[in-house]
């Protein structure tokens, strides 16, 4: 019998028991008038008045109607450039400890987005429920004795100035708790290695060393982190050498679009649980196993709103109009999807990280993530988002029996005509041509402004079929492998050209 893990099980359960939380919608007020509380003596809390709306009668109607949107270049050119530059007291109070970087799926400069003291604080503290929460999933007690692949960014924090920084995943393991260490895997000295492929090597060459029971990491990574041990190793799957792997917790993307080729590396079924865990903060958890959806984390730091998903407040380039209307958690509606706004313990003030979400549980607050602001493709009005690409391309791995973990799309134009030219990820040889077509009605049934443009302007889908690895290593030329990285859904016409360009020379 497993006696510690039985101990660590029972543990988990008392604390759970003991717990007590408030409802989402108060949990919210609280976090709201503890950031504006701690906030109102830096220079931002100062300029826009947070005393005084914490002297209002409402104070998340005043919040809201006092401060205005911000996205990352907003918040950089007239706030953080002071925090990049060592000053204290702008945003939040003091200095933060780290800078995360994002280049998010843009390939530009990356993104510095401080990281505070107490965001680290907040991410533990979520990390803990997370654990707490998997005693709802049924697992055995030995499973609470086995160890953690955790495969993200480098440890190996860059030193600049008085900072550290690098990729949320990254920061995240430089600070996982004493006790949790001996449970950590790969371990601090290869997850110090900058160089992804050498990391993975490494890793397959380690793997037959550590008992592993649960992943950790974004989807297409651990993918390819998995096929390297197994050919290396000279398995058929990877419980050949990880028999006790029992988890899979999938971060910042849908696990969804990978799931047939993920499950294709596997002796058997394990339990996938998503995580939600951004370079702004750990927004939101799987709690419960008969859902795919994950609980906002409503009383950790971070306080959210939502702006309605609609073309008139989206600005093209992903940023959203001031005049847009938002709401509290106690307004949503189920099965709508919005703009996610933040406003953290970083010093992020109602601030824009690009993702959409729906509300499948209001009353607990859950979510799943639908796609990305910039990833909205409306230049005929045919108003498609990632969720809804994503829900045709699972139609279409079930009427061809094939796989598609991977895509981009854009709107191109032919003889003065608009086509959605589609890249689909795939190692099958199925017709281009009957997939462009199946994928076109598969559109046109599930969205009717899609059908409305497919009988006016736009004209025609056409599909390319290309390896999955083509994804990947555009990737690694534009940003880098592994970490956070994500493949860009939705391109624009110059953007388009290079992916082109990129592809045609992979193939000569």
């Amino acid at each position: 019998m497993a006696v510690l893990g039985s101990i660590i099980k029972s543990a988990i359960d008392l604390r759970d028991n003991l717990v007590s939380e408030d409802s989402p919608v108060e949990a919210q007020k609280k976090v709201l008038k503890n950031l504006l509380e701690k906030a109102q003596n830096t220079a931002f809390g100062k300029y826009y008045g947070f005393k005084r709306i914490l002297n209002s009668e409402d104070i998340e109607k005043e919040f809201s109607e006092s401060i205005p949107f911000h996205d990352y270049d907003k918040m950089t050119k007239e706030w953080w450039h002071r925090v990049h530059d060592g000053f204290e007291d702008i945003t939040w109070p003091g200095k933060p400890q780290y800078f995360a970087l994002s280049s998010g799926t843009t390939g530009k400069t990356s993104k510095r987005i401080p990281v505070t003291k107490m965001m680290m604080e907040a991410i533990r503290n979520t990390g803990i429920k997370q654990v707490g929460a998997l005693t709802n999933f049924d697992l055995p007690s030995d499973f609470f004795e086995k160890e953690i692949m955790m495969l993200g960014s480098s440890t190996d924090l860059e030193k600049r100035d008085e900072f550290k920084e690098g990729e949320i995943s990254g920061i995240s393991a430089s600070n996982i708790p004493f006790w949790f260490r001996g449970y950590y895997k790969p371990g601090e000295e290869i997850s110090k290695i900058a160089d992804w492929d050498e990391r993975v090597q490494t890793i397959a060459e380690r793997a037959n060393e550590w008992d592993i029971g649960a992943l950790s990491g974004i989807p297409s990574w651990m993918e390819l982190m998995m096929k390297k041990v197994i050919d290396y190793n000279n398995l058929n799957t990877i419980h050949d050498i990880w028999p006790n792997l029992q988890v899979y917790t999938s971060g910042g993307v849908a696990f969804q679009p990978y799931e047939k080729s993920f499950n294709q590396l596997l002796a058997h079924p394990i339990t996938v649980i998503d995580t939600y865990l951004a370079s702004e903060g750990f927004i939101a958890y799987q709690q419960r196993p008969d859902t795919t959806a994950m609980k906002l984390v409503t009383d950790n730091g971070i306080y959210f709103e939502f702006v309605p998903f609609k073309p008139e407040y989206v600005n093209k380039d992903g940023s959203i109009a001031q005049e847009a209307p938002v709401l509290n958690l106690s307004e949503v509606e189920k099965d709508t999807d919005y703009v996610l706004i933040m406003s953290s313990v970083s010093g992020a003030w109602r601030y824009l990280i690009g993702d959409t979400i729906a509300f499948t549980n209001i009353e607990k607050a859950e979510i799943i993530i639908t796609g990305r602001t910039k990833f909205f493709l409306n230049v005929v009005g045919s108003q498609l988002s990632v969720n809804k690409m994503e829900t045709a391309l699972r139609k279409l791995e079930q009427q061809f029996d094939i796989k598609l973990p991977e895509f981009t799309i854009a709107a191109v134009k032919i003889d003065n005509e608009f086509y959605h030219h589609w890249y689909l990820g795939t190692t099958a040889e199925t017709d281009e041509e009957e997939l462009a077509k199946a994928l076109d009605n598969a559109l046109q049934e599930a969205n009717k402004n899609y059908k409305v443009a497919r009988g006016k302007a736009l004209k025609g889908v056409k599909v390319t079929r290309v390896s999955t690895d083509v994804f990947h290593e555009w990737n690694a030329k534009n940003k880098k492998k592994g970490g956070q990285v994500k493949m860009e859904k939705v391109m624009d016409e110059e953007k388009f050209a290079e992916w082109e360009d990129f592809v045609n020379s992979t193939q000569q």
